[in-house]
This record gives structure tokens, C-alpha cells and sequence, in this order.
């Protein structure tokens, strides 16, 4: 049992991480349309996330590889329930990446237009949909005790699925504008900050708006109500915020992206803690509830991931760390340049 507790909250973390790290990234794809009055500001933001976007999207494949690995029932059903909003999540991720390489290869504004939009559609579509799935993961699906599903994509657009979207969306927004406040500077900076302030009012609103529709939609207050002290996560949650704002005010910009990242782990935890034991409930028949205990692989197995874990996940942090320390510095015209520049 303490093998299924274990991988069940190192599968939230897993996400969690996810959505800090490729979650600016989605950020800035979606801002660029708004933010960038020029193609050499376009190249700006778009170099801003350039040398880490492929490397935070591993955190995906780790994510997904440990569905597969540590919980199979909760993958097969996952995949065969949500396959439409899934593949088209592929689909989009596939599309940003080879827009960001083909953008540059040809000197023509109408060829850079088209793979422009291929870049916002395919930070904006993953942002939206990961938010979706999620609420609806809290909310509850219909699947059966067979782990039928019982509805199609369309289903999954209810209200509370698609506020979910929302909220992540302007996460994601908010923390793109951080990461440009940090690696941009001149006019570009300037109008990353304003929308940062401007993002923060929208987002603490909705994050507020989720939180209360939570209550009557989910039943993830349950195991806050029966252990009060988990309260302390929402009240962190609050700090985070809140700390995004007063560092913003303070012009501490790469603090204010870490308040941020502070956030995105803590809403995602909100709900990984409300579920569990559920990973995938049922609305339709309590019986069929996926949990992290009757969807775990065998023992033996958690045993040996979880040695792999141990070993592995601190050499990709410890690269990452350094990847993002040796790009530290702020993305200027020079940078352009470069041959491997996007």
C-alpha cells in the first residue's frame, strides 16, 4: 500500500512539474500574437523559451511513461476515454515543435504568418485541453465498471471542464509573461510586465471562481474536511499568489516566476489530494472508481520504478538546472544573429 501512495503522489508531481516548466512556454506561444509588434519581436519571445521548450516537454513523457508503468488500468482507460482530446494535444504539441523549426527557413512574411498561428494554436489548444481533462478527471467521467466510457469529446466541454481549461490557461499566461519580464528587456519587457499585472487580477478571479465551483462539482473537499491540516495547501496557494503580485510591484521579476511556478504546483496538488485514492473516479457507478489501488502494477514492479526514479529524476533536474543557468542571461537583438536562433 505504501508503494501505491508513494507513486500516486510522484504521479502528481510528475504533472505538476510538467505544467511549470512547458507551462510558460505555452504562455508565451499564446501571448505572441498580442505582445510582439514586429518579427524581431516575435523572434524574441519565441528565443526566450528556445533552448528549454523540448527539454520541458520530457517532463510530458515522464509523466505518461509512468501512467503506463506504474498504473496500466488507469492508462488504458485514460487514453481509450480521452483519446480525442488526447490525440489532439499530440497533434498540437507535434505542430508547435515543427513550427518553431520551420518559421526561419524561408523569407517570407506570408510563410512566417501561417506557421505563427501553428505556434499560438499549439500552445493555446494544449493549455486549454490539459485544464479540461484535469477538471473532469475531478469531476468524474462515466465509464462503467468494464472501464467503458460512456460519453465522446463534446462531453467532456461541460461547464466545470471548460472552467477548468480557463484556469489553466491564464496560469499559463501569467507565467509566460514572467519568464519574458526576466529574459526580455526595452519595450517588449516593458509590455510583459503590464500584462503580467493585467493577467493577475483575471487569474486570481477565476482560480476563486474554480475553487467555489469545485464545492458543488466535485467532491474534492471531502479529504480536506476530513483532514483539516490539508488546508494549509490552499492557504499556500493564496501566499503564492499573492506573492506574485507583491514581486511584481517590487520589479523581482525571476522571484514573482518562481511564486508562480509555486502556484501552478500547488493548484495541481489541490486536486491530486482531493482524489486520491480516486485517479479516475466514476460518475456514473462509485463501484468502477479508478484508484491508485486497484490500478497499480504489481510490487515488484513499483520496486524497481521507483529505484529508476531515485537514480535518474536528480541527473534530468541537475541538466535542466544547468541547461537554465547557462541560458540565464536576457535574449537581445545580437542573439538573433546566431545561426541557432529561432
Amino acid at each position: 500500500m505504501e508503494l501505491q501512495i508513494t507513486w500516486f503522489f510522484l504521479w502528481g508531481l510528475l504533472w505538476a512539474v510538467f505544467f511549470i516548466t512547458d507551462g510558460f512556454d505555452f504562455g508565451i506561444g499564446t501571448l505572441m500574437p498580442f505582445l510582439a509588434k514586429n518579427d524581431t519581436e516575435k523572434r524574441l519571445m519565441l528565443n526566450a523559451m528556445g533552448p528549454f521548450w523540448d527539454g520541458n516537454e520530457v517532463w510530458l513523457i515522464a509523466a505518461g511513461g509512468v501512467t503506463f508503468a506504474a498504473f496500466p488500468i488507469l492508462y488504458a482507460t485514460m487514453f481509450s476515454s480521452l483519446y480525442s482530446a488526447l490525440m489532439l494535444i499530440l497533434f498540437a504539441l507535434i505542430l508547435r515543435g515543427v513550427a518553431l523549426e520551420f518559421r526561419g527557413k524561408v523569407e517570407s512574411p506570408a510563410w512566417r504568418q501561417v506557421w505563427d498561428f501553428c505556434i499560438f494554436f499549439g500552445s493555446v489548444a494544449p493549455a486549454v485541453l490539459f485544464g479540461v481533462a484535469f477538471a473532469n478527471f475531478f469531476r468524474g467521467l462515466p465509464i462503467d465498471a468494464n472501464g467503458v466510457y460512456h460519453g465522446d469529446l463534446f462531453s467532456l466541454l461541460n461547464g466545470y471542464g471548460l472552467l477548468g481549461g480557463v484556469l489553466f490557461l491564464f496560469l499559463f499566461l501569467e507565467h509566460g509573461a514572467l519568464w519574458l519580464a526576466i529574459k526580455t528587456e526595452g519595450a517588449l519587457h516593458e509590455r510583459a510586465v503590464r500584462t503580467a499585472h493585467g493577467l493577475w487580477w483575471i487569474l486570481v478571479a477565476v482560480a476563486l471562481l474554480f475553487l467555489t465551483a469545485t464545492k458543488f462539482e466535485t467532491r474534492l473537499y471531502d479529504n480536506y474536511y476530513a483532514n483539516p491540516v490539508l488546508f494549509l495547501l490552499v492557504l499556500v496557494n493564496l501566499a503564492a499568489f499573492i506573492q506574485v503580485k507583491w514581486f511584481l510591484i517590487r520589479k523581482a521579476f525571476f522571484t514573482a516566476w518562481f511564486s508562480s511556478a509555486l502556484a501552478i504546483a500547488c493548484c495541481t496538488f489541490f486536486g491530486i489530494i482531493g482524489l486520491f485514492p480516486n485517479m479516475l473516479p466514476s460518475s456514473v457507478d462509485s463501484a468502477a472508481h479508478i484508484t491508485a489501488f486497484n490500478a497499480s502494477s504489481s510490487p515488484l514492479t513499483l520496486k524497481i520504478m521507483l529505484t529508476v526514479v531515485v537514480i535518474f529524476v536528480p541527473i534530468v533536474l541537475a541538466y535542466q538546472v544547468w541547461a537554465y543557468h547557462l541560458f540565464k542571461g536576457k535574449v537581445t537583438q545580437e542573439d538573433l544573429a546566431s545561426e541557432e536562433s529561432y
